[in-house]
């Protein structure tokens, strides 16, 4: 039998095992297993790529600001640019490929509805048109625009500088760090978006898709993509470098194209890579759990963390029932 399928539920492919904390936050403390987790689950492999990217592009793909020093359309222009490029090769591609392609039809794949082509919640009545659209005029333009400007401040000297050559054990850490600091923030502005004005006149546009794809992951409205970038202003009061900052747009505009995937794995040959992130999808399923990611487990602290199995789900209801809820719709499958 097929790995995928022998957790394929009814409505798709499920993990084995119910979602659980990362073992560094586990008591009595596991170092050996933590730092396993670390770098052959939690960085390995995106991690990795996102930093090894962000190195290439400092070094490469970054331009200069110009004789002047000034904030110039080029140094933006160039910046959204590469972004642009990078987007469309990473959500394009895996988009070619499980989508477009269907190299490996619905194998991994979290739900068994392919995305829509004729609804009228999105642009052209087309999901993928209207998730593309709102990722790069919008969400590339956002992105491209904190980076060249926190860039540049750090070129001028304008905030914090670090250098690789002599706080060489400071940025490694901080690197790390970075990850889990992300994830904290998105934990934080995500749940502000849930609030029901700022839900239903900016946060629903991203939330109308209940059945995710590649280029969901930035397909927001221009409010959402300002709060959700807004962690590269946390290097205006932090010393960091570069390479830290391009970090921060590819692990926040690259790593939700992997993330909303709707895969769980990504099948190459007998092998696979992992894509799709579990946890937010069901988050888009219910609505009103899994606001953050297992990494930052503020869900777990809030008692809003749904680990995928069926008495998680029971307990949802329980407490929809016990809340009376009769606000937006969790779009529960």
């Amino acid at each position: 039998m097929n790995p995928a399928e022998e957790s394929r539920g009814v409505n798709g492919y499920r993990p084995e095992q119910p979602i659980g904390l990362p073992p560094i936050f586990s008591w009595p403390l596991k170092p050996i297993r933590s730092i396993q987790w670390l770098l052959t689950e939690f960085l390995f492999p995106w991690g990795f790529v996102f930093i090894g990217l962000a190195a290439i592009s400092w070094n490469y793909l970054t331009p200069n600001i110009g004789e002047t020093g000034g904030l110039s359309i080029g140094f933006v222009g160039l910046i959204f640019l590469r972004n642009c490029c990078l987007l469309v090769v990473v959500a394009g591609g895996l988009h070619w490929w499980l989508y477009r392609k269907a190299r490996q039809g619905s194998d991994y794949k979290f739900s068994k509805r392919w995305m829509s082509r004729t609804s009228p919640r999105f642009l052209w009545r087309n999901q993928v048109y209207d998730n593309v659209f709102w990722s790069l005029a919008s969400g590339v333009s956002v992105w491209s625009a904190f980076e060249a400007l926190t860039l540049w401040a750090w070129i001028k000297g304008v905030i914090p500088q670090a250098h690789w050559t002599g706080d060489f054990l400071y940025l490694t850490c901080s690197t790390v760090v970075f990850f889990f600091a992300s994830s904290s923030h998105f934990y934080l502005i995500h749940r502000m978006l849930h609030w029901s004005p700022l839900y239903r006149s900016v946060h629903e546009l991203h939330h109308r898709n209940v059945n995710t794809g590649p280029w969901t992951g930035i397909s927001m409205h221009p409010v959402e993509h300002l709060m959700f970038f807004s962690m590269f202003f946390v290097w205006w009061l932090i010393p960091t470098h570069p390479t830290i900052i391009i970090l921060t747009g590819f692990f926040k505009g690259l790593g939700p194209a992997v993330s909303h995937s709707g895969f769980c794995k990504i099948r190459m040959g007998r092998r696979s890579l992992a894509a799709g992130d579990w946890f937010h999808d069901l988050h888009h399923r219910h609505f009103e759990v899994n606001y953050g990611n297992v990494e930052a487990p503020f869900d777990w602290a809030r008692g809003t963390w749904h680990d995928g199995s069926e008495v998680a789900k029971k307990e949802m209801v329980r407490r929809r029932i016990a809340q009376n809820s009769t606000g937006i719709d969790g779009h529960a499958e």
